[in-house]
This record gives structure tokens, C-alpha cells and sequence, in this order.
């Protein structure tokens, strides 16, 4: 099948594990930290109603490009790209440094990329912490592989970062920048997800572990801006779990439990 990317990439390589899968939920946070950005693809979309909805979308557009045909993966992106060019408005109310009357449109280069960068982000830190460690150049790998993915949504070569010391600076002047700001609709949204998973008993304990991660893999700051709570012995618990997942659980899992489906398939 022609594909963008093959079995040797790394992006099949980190995006084939399920606990990369779990990193879902962190990603939709940071995306929701940029007032702008959740203005343009949260709350002028709808998507704020229905966040697992918008995950479970994302999930089956990246999967089709990580493990679809070309002409697949075009199809899912080209639909993206026509529904973003239709996304246009302004900010009603002032956030952070963001004035009220901001223009935002979802296909602007700067949220595009914050968007895609805390996919990036999230999904590198979970396969860190629950599967291995990866070198720089494995790294610089996975985000090359990216930015195939950037274009596909549009983003120019000049509107990336070129390589992976290139996007930790990014994510750096990001986290540390005046540019996140967690509004009051976004902190509800973080206890839709967190506090308030629409599952049912039966699956709750599994989705409490899952956001118990979130929460704990989130960066400070934004945990903070968010609100949810956190402490040393939390950490510690985080830390063993992810140390006995990454040395025992990971490596002996069959590749029915390790693999996403579409990796499964090939």
C-alpha cells in the first residue's frame, strides 16, 4: 500500500503503542490553554459540548494518516482543511494577553501548530515515561515525521519547527510565554474530561487511571491554570506506576493488548 509513512517510521513506531493512545486527553488540554485556539476549535465548533467526540475524530484522522493509504490520509485531511477555512469569528471577552475582538480563524498557522505541537508534545511524553526512552535523533525522526503531517493540514516548511531542538524551544517559549492562559470555559471543559468522563460504571475505574495520568503529566503550569489538584505522594504513585508499565507490563504485553488496532492490521 502506498503510504506516507512505513513501518520503519517513527511515527508508526510511537503511534502503534496504546498507552501513546492514552496521551489523547493531555493533548486536548494544551490545546485548550491557548484562549485563541479554544475559542477556534473548541467553542466555535461545538466541540466543547462533546470533547471525546472531537478525540475520537482526531484519533481516526491520525490513524488514517499514520497507517492509511495516501490517498486516504488525503481525503481525511483535505475534509479537516474545508471544514477550518469555514472557522472564523472573535474573541467576545478578553484572556490574558489576548484582547476582546481577537480575530481567530482555524486555519491559522500559529494555532495549527500550537494544536499539532501539543499532540506532539503529549505523545512523546507517554511513550517516554510508559514505553521507552527515545534518543535525540529518534526524536528529530518522530517530529520530521510530523511536520509530513503539518502539511498535509497545510502548514508551510517556514511554519514549522525545523528540527526536534527547534520545537523544544517552541514548547519552551510556549509554557513559559504569556501566550496560555486557561479561561473559565477551558476549566470546564478540563472537568468534563477529568472529573466528568460521560462512561459508565463499568469503565469508570479504567478512565480514573487514565485521567489520574493526565492530570499528573500535565505541565505545572497548566495544572495549576486549570486547577486540578496535585501532590508529592500522587507523584510518586505516577512515577512507580509508569516505571512497572515501561520494565514488566509494556514489554510482555501481546501485541492485542500493546498495538492499536490499525497497527494490528497490517
Amino acid at each position: 500500500m502506498d503510504s506516507y509513512f512505513d513501518d520503519n517510521s517513527m511515527l508508526r513506531r510511537v503511534h502503534r503503542e496504546f498507552a501513546v493512545a492514552l496521551s489523547g486527553p493531555r493533548a486536548l488540554l494544551m490545546q485548550a490553554a491557548h484562549p485563541v485556539a479554544f475559542e477556534g476549535f473548541f467553542a466555535h465548533t461545538g466541540a466543547l459540548d462533546e470533547p471525546y467526540e472531537r478525540l475520537a475524530r482526531t484519533a481516526a484522522v491520525m490513524n488514517t494518516i499514520a497507517f492509511g493509504s495516501r490517498a486516504e490520509a488525503d481525503r481525511a485531511t483535505r475534509r479537516v482543511r474545508v471544514m477550518h477555512s469555514k472557522v472564523r469569528g472573535e474573541l467576545k471577552r478578553p484572556a490574558g494577553r489576548f484582547p476582546a475582538g481577537t480575530r481567530f480563524a482555524a486555519d491559522d498557522p500559529e494555532l495549527l501548530l500550537w494544536v499539532l505541537a501539543s499532540l506532539v508534545d503529549s505523545a512523546l511524553v507517554f511513550y517516554d515515561k510508559y514505553v521507552a526512552s527515545l534518543s535525540e535523533p529518534e526524536r528529530d525522526a518522530y517530529w520530521q515525521d510530523y511536520r509530513v503531517i503539518g502539511r498535509l493540514f497545510g502548514l508551510k516548511d517556514s511554519e514549522m519547527p525545523v528540527d526536534i531542538r527547534d520545537f523544544d524551544d517552541y514548547m519552551q517559549d510556549m509554557l513559559t510565554g504569556s501566550d496560555l492562559f486557561v479561561t473559565s470555559a477551558a476549566r470546564e471543559l478540563a472537568l468534563q474530561i477529568v472529573m466528568r468522563p460521560p462512561v459508565g460504571l463499568a469503565k469508570r475505574p479504567v478512565l480514573e487511571v487514565v485521567n489520574f495520568i493526565t492530570v499528573g503529566l500535565l505541565p505545572v503550569k497548566l495544572r495549576r491554570q486549570f486547577g486540578l489538584s496535585w501532590d508529592p505522594l500522587r507523584s510518586l504513585m505516577l512515577r512507580g506506576g509508569a516505571e512497572y508499565a515501561k520494565r514488566v507490563l509494556v514489554p510482555l504485553a501481546p501485541e492485542r493488548l500493546r498495538f492499536v488496532s490499525g497497527a494490528r492490521a497490517r
